[in-house]
């Protein structure tokens, strides 16, 4: 049986620059049961530039604000002490802390804290400094492909690996950056084709409404989930809307959990709960009338009827023609 999915609950910006928002999403996290409740780590200045406006989807779920990105990305940063009051607080809900970095600096402070994996998300993959910084930390590496071919994806990987990263320490994540993504868009099938092309071990981060696709994902193979989640959809930020609420998270969670155990071992054998209706609902080969002892068996006097446990019906064609042994009562098993 494979190892457990690796879920991540995507918080991202949505506690809007309120560390009490952010330290209730931790507390929805940690009910819910996810392994990481990952946040956003980034110095705006140093990621974006003046002129940069933001996305569709961003001006669709702020539309009272500035059109810039950085004026929005100014309200929402983190800084380092609150980075710690955070650390410290999963520490007390027994939950994983992670952060995505979006520039060197961020990164060198997130390898400073000593968290265990780097999340790259998928505007970072043309990234080449980035790619060389998270690759020379030697931890494990999983990185969002939104917007990418799989050419880019080569070019990610190889940057990654001559950085000193191990491909396996790398695993991809089949994604799309529209939130929320349309459903014709998903192309789910991809991530296989990732798997496939790469030889890495692959996962899924879902902007989907609702929780059947990350479901879906796991019962194609995804190692790793990640999806946005908020305490409230109605919240005004850029990525409220295309966010699960807790008693969706637990849903998700849960319904993980349930399909990666009933995805089993592979082989095909009867389970130990089946088999006791084994004999009940299988069938067996029965007297169909009176049947005298040297009497040859026909397919008029004979027939297939449960219960199981007697001559399989599959040897009917050796039973047709031989003679009975004894005397047989009707239903009696042959």
């Amino acid at each position: 049986m494979r190892e457990q999915v690796l879920i991540i609950a995507e918080a991202g910006v949505n506690h809007n620059g309120n560390i009490d928002i952010a330290k209730k999403l931790i507390d929805a996290a940690a009910e819910a049961e996810v392994d990481f409740v990952k946040f956003q780590t980034f110095n705006s200045k140093k990621l974006v530039s003046r002129n940069a406006r933001k996305a569709d989807y961003q001006s669709k779920n702020m539309p009272d604000t500035s059109d810039s990105q950085l004026a929005m990305l100014q309200k929402l940063e983190l800084t380092k002490d609150q980075h710690l009051e955070l650390i410290a607080y999963c520490k007390v809900k027994e939950i994983h802390f992670l952060s995505t970095g979006f520039d060197l600096e961020s990164l060198d402070f997130l390898n400073e804290l000593g968290i265990p994996l780097f999340k790259i998300p998928s505007g970072e993959i043309t990234n080449l400094p980035y790619l060389r910084k998270i690759g020379s930390f030697g931890k494990p590496i999983i990185m969002s492909t939104g917007m990418a071919d799989l050419r880019e994806i080569d070019d990610a990987i190889t940057v990654l690996k001559q950085a000193g990263a191990k491909t396996s320490q790398i695993t991809i994540l089949h994604c799309n950056t529209e939130y929320p993504t349309p459903m014709e868009d998903v192309n789910l099938l991809a991530m296989n084709t990732i798997a496939k092309s790469f030889e890495v071990s692959v996962g899924y981060s879902d902007h989907t409404l609702g929780i059947e696709v990350p479901i879906a994902a796991v019962a194609l193979g995804a190692t790793v989930i990640e999806k946005h989640f908020t305490l409230d959809r109605s919240m005004e930020g850029p990525d409220h809307n295309a966010s699960l609420e807790p008693k969706e998270l637990k849903e998700m969670v849960k319904a993980i959990r349930n399909i990666e155990v009933a995805l089993g071992h592979g082989e095909k054998v009867p389970s130990t709960s089946e088999k006791k209706n084994k004999e009940i609902v299988r069938k067996s080969i029965v007297a169909n009338k009176i049947i005298k002892k040297g009497e040859l068996f026909t397919e008029n006097n004979i027939a297939v009827k449960r219960p199981g446990g007697g001559i399989s019906p599959m040897l009917w064609d050796k039973i047709v023609g031989s003679k009975a042994s004894r005397d047989y009562e009707p239903d009696e098993l042959i």
